[in-house]
Formats: C-alpha cells, structure tokens, sequence
C-alpha cells in the first residue's frame, strides 16, 4: 500500500465495507495513481454474493432508521460532515493520489461533499405531508411522505467524494439504506468516507460500499426487487442500459448522464468575466466534469479578443502531479481519456481549426508515466466537429464563431444533452430571453461556476432523471402515501 502519510491513516483502506464489516476478498483490483502509474492500493473484487449481502442486512437496518425522527437522522449525517471536514487534508491526499485534481481542487471537493451531508441533515427535519381539503364531507384525505426503502447507487471516478454524499446524504435524512458502488478507478475515496460514516454513528447495515467489477455488482443492484431506488452518475449510454434492467422491478430511477454544454459569448459581455468563467467552467479538473463547457460559442464581434485572452490564459496553467507540488492542472484519469482529446483535436484541425496553444500531450518532471493533456484553446473549430458533437472531457477548448443571437440559440440547442450551459452578456433583456430559450436543466447567467448544494442539479433531455441537492433532492427518496379515511358525523 502507497505511504501517503496520512494523520489518520485508517482512512486508506483495502477493504470494502459490506454490511457493517470490513471484507477482503481473494480477487484484488489495483488502483493506480494516474499521474505516475504507481501502485496505490489493492481493493477487493467483489461480486453478486457480496451485494446480495449488502441488501440482506440493509432490509432491517433501513426499517430501524426509518423509524428514527428526523432530528436523530440528521444528526448521525452532520457527524458525518463534520468528520470529513476534520480530516479534509487526508481526504484530499487520497483523492489527488487516485483521481489525479490538484491537492487545492481535491480540498474544495472535500469541503463540497461534506456541505450536502450538512444541508441534508438539516432537510431530514422537514419532511412533512399535507391534509388535503376532502372531496366529499364525510372523508379526510392524509398525504404522507415515506422513505422510498433501499437504494442503490453507482458513482464515478471523477468527483469521487461529492458524487457519494449528493447521493447517501439524502437518502439517510430520507429515512432509506443505501448500497454505494464506487468506480473501479477511484474506490479508496468512497472507502474512506465509509470508515468516516461508521466513527459517525451510522448503524451497521444501513451503508456499504462495495468494491469491484461493475457487472457482477450491478446485476444486483438492478435487479434485486428489494432495492427501490437506484442511483447512476455515469455516462449517457451506461446509463441507459441500467434504467432498462431496473424496469424488471419498476424502481424508482434517478440519473445525472453526460452533457455537452455550450458556453456563449455575446458582443456586450465584460470580456474579462466571461474570460474567468470560462476558465473555472472548461479547465477544472482538467476538463473531466459533466457540467464543463464543452463548446465556446463566441459572437464576432468580440471573438478575437476573446480567443487571445483565453488562450493567454489557458497557456499560464502549469501541469503536473498534484502530490508533488501546487500545479494548477492534473493528469486525466487513463490512456483513453487522453487518446479522445487526441482524437477531437485531431478531428478539429483537420476540419480547419487552429491552435491557439497546447494541442498535444506533455510530461511534466517526474511525472513521465503520467496521463496528461496539455490545457488546449482551438480556433475557428465548424460546429460539426466531433468537439461539437461529443463531450470531450478534457481540457480541450474549441472556439466557435457565431453572428445572431439567434444562431447561437441554435447552435446551442442542437445536442441530445440537455445538462448545463453558460451564457455571458450584460444585456439584461438579452439575460432573461437566452437562458429561457436554452433546452438545459442548468443555466448559468455571467459565471462558470453552477454548482452548489443550496440549488438542484440534474438534466433534460438524454441527460438524465431527476435532481440532485438542494430540497428538491429529497424527492426522489420518498413515496407518497394516501389515507383517506370514512369519518363519522
């Protein structure tokens, strides 16, 4: 196991937590830190019998917890919180050494997930029904809220913390259990936060973190009828293929799926604004997020100044391992992430596009084996390149030039994704027209940064299901119940 140097190094474990005890297995998958290539850990490959446990002792754990009040609920969830942010800097090690962000971006994600264990802890109190005006005077009609029962989700590599908490932090203060299979390529996060979740004083049962190969794990968690719910934060096409096996049971589903979102430009926009939101939106986490700007839509005007400040910019970040010292970008997360920005940018030249700066792959010192990208700003990219076409996830920016409000609008809504976009202008009839006529569940208006646990996450169109945080992110962990009662007169 890597010597991290941890102040609290229980947190690094290769055991997955199975119904309140810590499992190893014969089978190990190793995890790997994608900046070096080194050996970080061996986690255990587990398969259809440990799920299957998982769900065993998650069906009377759930049952006890539902039957706390909310008050006791919330208050085992800010524990939690409260635990995470105490150990931030361990949390964040972990996370840099495995997914590759830069140890200050891995400390903002520390500190994002631990917030919607606080904003859910508050939220489990206010949970309430409704008494409905009766249809006929002799009846009362009673609207309950009740924990949907079990849930089951699947979380990714790229934000392996937050991704975790958006997700158990509701459904605890919910009342549900909840059985959490990480990505192969980032476990030791979702394994830290376990053994931060049980020093907290969540019940044994009620959580498990299951580590290993996606089918054996996720057949179970499709298809066992005692999960109600299932959870995804993947891929469009992977999350699909999930939904579809969970109609076998008809559960409850919820998915935050892949995005291609457009960052528009107009004339009248404060350059220096939309400069710095296109930086914190495109360049964070090296460009591996679903809500970064896949495509810069730029009005003539104000495109070539834009290009240069960008690419300025863009061409300052410095890149390296996030363990070896303040770099402002990390590797991506495998060979293939990288081979996909290659391949886009590839695409773009040929189809006439420029380099502004970047386009190739780098080796920072001492970081050789590495996955890395240089940060990337194309010009005068068609809006039918495969960057336009695709999310790219990567730090590839790829400038596209526009006339009319009207075109951009177009451009812009010509995608099945439907997750986040970003508009700048200082016109403020301009502000209300174009994120009302943009086809996104997310819009944000002068800022490249949306996300925040006070507001709802979540998608239209083939990007996704439902919303997350917020207290909108309590609806999807609780059924409505119906009592209508005969009253005597």
């Amino acid at each position: 196991m890597a010597n991290l140097t941890l102040e609290h190094p229980a947190l690094l474990r290769e055991a997955a937590f199975v119904a309140g005890e810590w499992v190893g297995a014969v089978a190990k998958l190793a995890v790997t830190n994608p900046a070096t290539g080194a050996l970080l850990a061996h986690v255990p490959n587990l398969g259809a019998d440990a799920a299957l446990a998982a769900v065993e002792a998650a069906v009377p754990a759930q049952k006890a917890w539902a039957r706390l009040t909310g008050k006791a609920r919330g208050a085992v969830l800010r524990r939690w919180g409260e635990l995470m942010i105490a150990h931030q800097e361990d949390l964040a090690r972990i996370m840099t050494a495995e997914q590759g962000k830069p140890l200050a971006e891995a400390r903002g994600e520390v500190a994002y997930a631990a917030s919607f264990l606080e904003w859910f802890a508050e939220e489990a109190r206010r949970v309430t029904g409704d008494v409905l005006t009766p249809h006929a005077a002799d009846r009362r009609i009673l609207v309950r809220k009740e924990p949907v029962g079990i849930v089951a989700a699947i979380t990714p590599w790229n934000f392996p913390l937050a991704m975790i908490t958006r997700k158990a932090g509701p459904a605890l203060a919910a009342g549900c259990a909840i059985i959490i299979k990480p990505s192969e390529l980032t476990p030791l996060s979702a394994l830290a936060l376990a053994v931060l979740a049980q020093e907290a004083g969540v019940p044994a049962g009620l959580l498990s973190v299951l580590t290993g190969d996606a089918a054996p794990i996720g057949d179970v968690l499709t298809g066992d009828k005692r999960i109600a719910k299932f959870t995804f934060t993947g891929s469009t096409a992977v999350g699909k293929k999930l939904a579809a096996r969970c109609m076998d049971t008809v559960k409850r589903v919820s998915l935050e799926l892949g995005g291609n979102a457009p960052l528009i430009v107009f004339d009248d926009a404060d350059l220096d604004a939309a400069v710095e939101g296109a930086m914190a939106s495109k360049f964070r986490n090296a460009g591996q997020t679903c809500v970064c700007a896949n495509r810069l839509l730029v009005q003539s005007g104000i495109y070539d100044a834009f290009a240069n400040a960008l690419s300025a910019k863009v061409g300052a970040l410095s890149v390296g391992s996030g363990l070896d010292g303040a770099f402002d970008q990390g590797p991506l997360i495998d060979g293939r992430a990288v081979a996909k920005v290659q391949a886009h940018v590839a695409d773009a030249l040929a189809h006439g596009a420029s380099v502004l700066t970047g386009g190739d792959t780098v080796s920072p010192a001492g970081a050789e084996q590495g996955h890395f990208f240089a940060p990337t700003v194309l010009r005068d990219v068609p809006r039918d390149a495969l960057l336009c076409r695709e999310e790219t996830f990567g730090p590839l920016a790829g400038l596209v030039r526009f006339e009319t409000e009207e075109e951009a609008i177009a451009i812009a809504n010509d995608t099945d994704a439907g997750l986040a976009a970003y508009v700048f202008t200082r016109d403020i009839d301009r502000a209300w027209r174009v994120p009302e006529a943009l086809h996104y569940g997310m819009v944000g208006l002068n800022t490249g940064l949306i996300s925040t646990e006070v507001a709802p996450f979540g998608g239209v169109k083939q990007s996704g299901l439902g919303r997350e945080g917020s207290a909108y992110g309590m609806d999807d962990y609780l059924e409505l119940k119906m009592v209508c009662q005969a009253v005597q007169a």
